[in-house]
């Protein structure tokens, strides 16, 4: 019979069971969890930024990340009921939720009670659909979810180029009892951007030259970095710290009960389609990796784990989840296929969670230092989907790049330019203002009216050979 992603073995199958020694399972699960460490906390910096929290708030929003991370990879890893594909999968917050979450937040007839309503339901909804993936990723060939992916890299830059020159480029102040909109005179300042290279600059030297973990965690280290070179200069400082305890346990809503507001839910599934055609590629690829044969039962198992993990991050106010690509990578780089590793990892993050003080600290880094980190995690993302666009025989799709084109166009004016939909009905907003939702609905029905919807079996094999992350 012909292989397909659902038949592949290998001898050493039984591996993806193996329970390890706790001391060097204990040292594995760490390097799973210092790999995806500077990625998973990213999510909450940006979004609790741009809403314009207080450092304590995201703080909280980086132990709530952390405690549901632990929780999804716990399901993952472990199964329970019909929930987890049982195999060494770390998971953390989608970047593909940035654009549209914060697009919600900063409406204020809707703000974080409505994000956490949307994830909810964008949950339920992925937990619903995972047994039609196998049918729905005709709709999502790699066409889309290259130009997708690299959307959301490009969008995201506008980010960390603003977090390397030390904020946003304008502030709010209040002349005459007026509020008014001027110019930051911080933005840009040659200490701020020196910083920033410095980091990017560890990360290139680690990277080049670095190996094994050092080379993995070459962000993480670059971060260290400039905290430690902020630190020297008096660029950084822990205000509130000692206010923060030791212990603590996050609460389910604690910015307020969810709002469930159509045009957020609709905003918020779209990014559920995305991560679930993600997860549906990165699964097939770490059955060929393990050898643990990819069942069309174990698939959905796991797509359900992601929408459960999705609905229980709404819960404790944080965001969607997917698994990570560059644990799936660790996997291949120490040929330790164990899913214990991956479950005692998840252990460690909910540890983590408990630490407010720590949290704190993650939210003191200075905005420069994420900024020389951010072009590099930002970058990367991009260049997985101009990766996933390489692989396209464009002679094949004389129609390719009009699909491309237009869609990574139109899904970048919410970046361009914010104010460009401002007399659209507040109801649109979700879409209108989200360049990642906008993007990926063009790319969908664009290709779809060029090249209609691939076969179940043809969408399982490109997935197989296109597995990526927007993590």
């Amino acid at each position: 019979m012909p292989a397909t992603p659902f038949t592949t073995r290998a001898p050493d199958s039984d591996a993806v069971d193996q329970k390890i020694p706790l001391p060097r399972c204990a040292a594995l699960s760490l390097q799973h969890v210092l790999v995806m460490y500077a990625g998973t906390i990213a999510v909450p910096l940006i979004v609790g930024s741009a809403l314009g929290l207080s450092k304590s708030d995201i703080a909280f929003l980086v132990n709530a990340d952390l405690l549901a991370a632990g929780i999804a990879t716990l399901v993952q890893a472990l199964g329970f009921w019909c929930f987890g594909i049982r195999l060494p999968v770390m998971m953390g917050v989608t970047f593909a939720a940035v654009g549209p979450m914060i697009a919600i937040g900063v409406d204020p007839s809707l703000g974080l009670p409505a994000i956490y309503g949307a994830t909810i339901a964008a949950g339920l909804f992925g937990i619903a659909v995972a047994p039609l993936m196998g049918r729905l990723l005709g709709v999502f060939p790699p066409l889309v979810t290259g130009t997708v992916i690299t959307l959301i890299g490009v969008s995201l830059m506008g980010v960390a180029i603003h977090w390397a020159a030390g904020g946003q480029p304008t502030q709010s102040t209040v002349i005459d009892g007026v509020r008014h909109s001027v110019a930051n005179p911080a933005y840009g300042d040659p200490a701020n951007l020196a910083i920033a290279a410095v980091v990017l600059a560890v990360v290139i030297v680690l990277s080049r030259f670095g190996r094994g973990l050092v080379a993995n965690i070459s962000v993480l280290l670059g971060i260290v970095a400039g905290v430690a070179l902020s630190l020297a200069l008096g660029r950084m400082r822990f205000d509130g710290i000692e206010e923060a305890g030791w212990l603590a346990i996050t609460t389910p809503f604690h910015f307020g009960l969810p709002r469930f507001e159509f045009g957020a839910i609709v905003s918020m599934c779209i990014v559920m389609m995305i991560t679930l055609v993600e997860s549906t590629g990165m699964f097939l690829a770490l059955g060929a990796i393990t050898g643990r044969r990819i069942s069309p039962d174990a698939l959905t198992r796991g797509l359900r784990a992601d929408g459960l993990g999705t609905v229980i991050g709404g819960i404790f106010n944080t965001f969607p989840y997917t698994s990570f690509s560059q644990n799936v990578g660790l996997v291949t780089v120490t040929g330790v296929r164990s899913r214990y590793v991956a479950a005692l990892a998840g252990l460690f993050l909910i540890a983590l969670a408990l630490l407010p003080k720590v949290a704190h600290v993650v939210a003191s880094v200075p905005t420069f230092v994420l900024g020389g980190a951010g072009i590099v995690m930002f970058g990367m993302v991009a260049a997985t989907g101009v990766r996933i666009l390489g692989s396209i025989d464009y002679s094949q799709n004389r129609h390719a790049l009009h699909v491309i084109a237009i869609s990574i166009g139109l899904g970048l004016v919410p970046t361009l330019s914010p104010n460009f939909f401002q007399h659209f009905p507040a109801w649109t907003h979700p879409f209108t203002h989200s360049g990642i939702v906008l993007g990926t609905c063009v790319a969908v029905l664009l290709n779809l009216f060029y090249n209609g919807v691939l076969s179940k079996e043809r969408a399982l094999a490109l997935a197989a050979g296109t597995s990526h992350g927007t993590e």
